[in-house]
């Protein structure tokens, strides 16, 4: 297997996902569009992992490779390869897919429970979070569920956390790979997020417990055995 990811900022790389590849002999490439790198094309990976940054899903005038990423998702899709989009990489899934993407009405960041929509307490992915485990968020946007795709969870401050289109796609708007240092490092280059309000928890408390960081982990190895394999 081949797995390729985009990267859109330096402080948002695969984190905790990195090792999970590894450890199955998985191969990985990587376009790190805020330095310049050229987008593959379909045919050079089976996986394709779309991650986050803080620039919205609708900047295509501001970052001149987002409308070329767009595209490469769109025949990603077609070409029936698996796509997973992880905040920011959710969002531009869904625009691609048709759907809006605009301001949730708060800031989610911190560690808050997801649990099943109707629809995902039958999926095989959304009964990974039956218990409403808490998760790591940093996001200020949200997408809208696309024609077609299946509304996997939800938190009580944003209703579409994750939907999954198909067999082949899966769109997660929190961060189950950020592991300490990679929250960390997000931390010290978003600290105005951090601005106080109902779903935003403070630096030390988004960081201090490694056992969060730790469930979290052994939560995405679960969901990427159900969407991989």
């Amino acid at each position: 297997m081949r797995v390729h990811y985009l990267s859109h900022v330096p402080f948002e790389q695969l984190g905790a996902m990195e090792s999970w590849f590894q450890e199955r002999d998985i191969s990985i490439g990587h376009s790190l569009l805020f330095a310049g790198d050229a987008l593959p094309t379909p045919a050079d990976f089976d996986v394709l992992v779309v991650m986050g940054g803080p620039m919205g899903a609708d900047d295509d005038d501001r970052f001149p490779w987002m409308s070329a990423e767009k595209v490469l998702i769109r025949e990603s899709i077609a070409a029936g390869k698996k796509v997973l989009g992880i905040c920011l990489g959710a969002q531009l899934i869904a625009r691609v897919l048709g759907a809006p993407v605009n301001a949730n009405p708060e800031k989610e960041i911190g560690w808050f429970p997801v649990y099943p929509s109707p629809a995902g307490k039958n999926d095989s992915i959304g009964k990974l979070f039956a218990n409403a485990p808490a998760v790591l968020h940093w996001h200020g946007d949200s997408f809208a569920i696309p024609d077609g795709a299946v509304h996997l969870l939800e938190s009580e401050g944003c209703r579409h956390q994750a939907f999954r289109y198909g067999d082949n796609v899966l769109a997660l708007q929190f961060h189950l790979e950020l592991e300490s240092g990679n929250a960390q490092a997000l931390c010290d280059a978003c600290p105005d997020d951090l601005a106080p309000g109902r779903w935003v928890e403070s630096r030390d408390n988004l960081l201090d417990d490694p056992q969060r960081f730790s469930a979290s982990k052994a939560l995405l190895g679960r969901v990427l055995n159900a969407f991989l394999g």
